[in-house]
This record gives C-alpha cells, structure tokens and sequence, in this order.
C-alpha cells in the first residue's frame, strides 16, 4: 500500500538513519568529487546539514542566478542551501519533505545559513511530492527548476511527482534530477523489502520505463547528463539478492534533465541547424556540455537536431549561443543523437 510506503521511508529516513554513515549501501552516496563553486557552497553549510545527507549526485545545473528552484524531497536540506547561494539574493528555493525530522535541521539552521550568506531566500515545507497540489504556494508555471537528489525512486506514485513537475515549471523551465536506475525491471519480491527500498534500491525505474514515463507526463526528450553503476558493497544486501535469485540485477546512479517545452518532437529530427557556443557560461569558457553527448566547444559550428536547437533557444541557455538555421527543410531523423 501507498501510504505503508510512505510510513516506512519517512521511519528510515527520520529515525533509523541518524547521520550518512548509517547507510548500509553506497546507493545513495555520491562518488564524484563536487566542481570548486559547489565546494565553496557546501564549506559554507552548517555541520548538522551535511551529516544528514543522504543524495546520490550534485543535481543544481548551471546558469541559475535569479532562478526559483524547486527542491523535491529536500531532507536537511544540503542541496537547498548549495542552490541558495547559487541563485543568489534575487533568487528563491524551496524545499519539499515529508519526514519532519529532516526538516526540523534544515529550518533549525535556516537562521545560521541566513547570517552565513547575507540573505535568507529559502523556504521549506512538510509535504509530500506525490500531492505538491497540497501546497498553496506552489503555483503552476512558477518555478524555473526543479532538482531532486535520489528521492523520486523512493516513491510509489511516481506518475504523479513528474506529472507535477511539468505543471509547475515554467516554459523553458527544466527538471534536473540524480537517482537510480535499474537494469531491469525490479521484481516484486524485492520492492516489499523495506531496507533495500529505503537504501534506494528497489524502487528504482528500468531505463526504458523511466523514458516512457517522462514521455507520458509531458517531457518528450528526456536526456542523460551521466551515469555510474552502483557497486553494493553490502555483503549482507548482495547475498540477499542473490538468495532471491536477482544476483544479475545491476544498479546506476543517473542525472537526467528534461524541459518544459512543448516543441520538442518525439524523436531527434534533422533540420540541418546548428548552433556555436560563445564560451559565455560561467566556468565553462573553452566548451560546455548539455548532457552526456552534446559538449561544444567555443566558436566551433555544432550541428545539432531540431530538439537540441530548441533545448538552448527557448531556455535560459539562448544568450550563450548564436543559431544557424531555420525550419524550412526536413532532412530525416538526427543520427545519433537523443531520443531514438
């Protein structure tokens, strides 16, 4: 039942886990080291924060000064205290949680944040992000972008979290998530167990439901910004799964990101349009990348499908590029690129 799942994660999340190290898997761990701005952003975060952080990625994108960002199952709050101080003083975040002892650290800080920054531009609620309806102030169309940190998969409905999504963002707006996906599709046996749903992983999506899903809430061209497979390192949870016969059943952590545009088509279609970054992107003077196979280089021409072209010039990205190209002609589909 829905409302069992939620009772066990918000018991895991606010009481069974104290601090990051009683995670029994490194599913909801982040193994990358963060670029130099995050760094600086979470030397600046309160230490009771970052002991409760439980996230398997850096999930703000670029290019979000002034922006209001939505942060879905914000916890203590890391990921919203990272993103407040890159939106800076005219921008807004807002934080969404159902396990009210991760969010009594993150209001319980607010004022230590505030006094750190020189501004206080966050807001957190106790909710769930199955029913963001529940919230008044969360009105259709008016967040630029929404992030969430390995929380989506820790939901059963998770049809409606992304059917929201597109109805909160604005035009051009863009989710941007990490969590964890799956190989296949995870089996019933192994979605009952609490443990292995609350450490992330099995309510993870199998890739191609995932994309299938996205299509169906509104975002056509879901693209991957990068991956990692995720090693266990649990005996216990890996003899577990191997018991139950799921030993082959192999796990990823993943960043997605996908806009609120309705010109986007199904597939990546040849228009023969290009485009040639400025090098204008903050820290990403030599060349920037969109997501996993679209990284330009500075004033080099681009070739580019009718999706990716519209992916930068009707997005707050449209200022970093010049645009070559019309609509006139049909060529085909796009080789190798995005959606297939």
């Amino acid at each position: 039942p829905v409302d069992k799942t939620h009772e066990a994660v918000s018991t895991y999340y606010g009481t069974t886990l104290t601090q990051t190290t009683d995670l029994k898997t490194n599913a909801c761990c982040t193994s990358s080291s963060p670029a130099s701005h995050i760094k600086k952003a979470i030397s600046n975060i309160h230490p009771k924060v970052l002991a409760k952080y439980y996230g398997c990625g850096f999930c703000v994108p670029d290019e979000v000064e002034g922006m209001t960002i939505l942060d879905l199952g914000c916890g203590a709050g890391r990921d919203v205290y990272i993103a407040s101080q890159l939106v800076g003083p005219h921008g807004r975040v807002i934080g969404v949680d159902m396990t009210k002892e991760q969010l009594d650290v993150a209001k319980e800080t607010q004022q230590y944040h505030a006094e750190k920054c020189g501004y206080d531009n966050v807001e957190f609620h106790l909710g769930l992000i199955e029913k963001l309806d529940d919230i008044p102030s969360l009105k259709d169309g008016s967040v630029d972008i929404i992030i969430s940190n390995c929380v989506i998969n820790l939901c059963p409905e998770k049809e409606a979290v992304i059917k929201s999504c597109h109805r909160l963002l604005k035009p051009g707006g863009e989710l941007y998530f990490s969590d964890v996906y799956s190989s296949r599709r995870v089996p019933e046996e192994l979605r009952k167990d609490e443990v292995l749903w609350g450490e992330c992983l099995s309510g993870a999506l199998y890739w191609n439901d995932f994309q299938n899903l996205a299509k169906k809430c509104g975002f056509k061209d879901a693209r991957l910004v990068e991956d990692a497979p995720i090693t266990v390192e649990n005996k216990a949870v890996q003899q577990k799964m191997k018991d139950m016969g799921y030993a082959n059943l192999e796990f990823f952590s993943a960043t997605y990101r996908l806009f609120q545009l309705d010109c986007l088509e199904p597939h990546c279609e040849d228009y023969g349009q290009a485009v040639i970054y400025k090098g204008t992107i903050p820290r990403f003077e030599s060349a920037w990348a969109l997501d996993d196979h679209h990284v330009m280089e500075r004033g080099k021409v681009f070739p580019v499908c009718g999706n990716t072209y519209n992916m930068l010039k009707e997005t707050r990205f449209a200022k970093h590029f010049d645009f070559v190209g019309d609509w006139s002609t049909h060529y085909g589909i796009f080789d190798g690129c995005g959606t297939r």
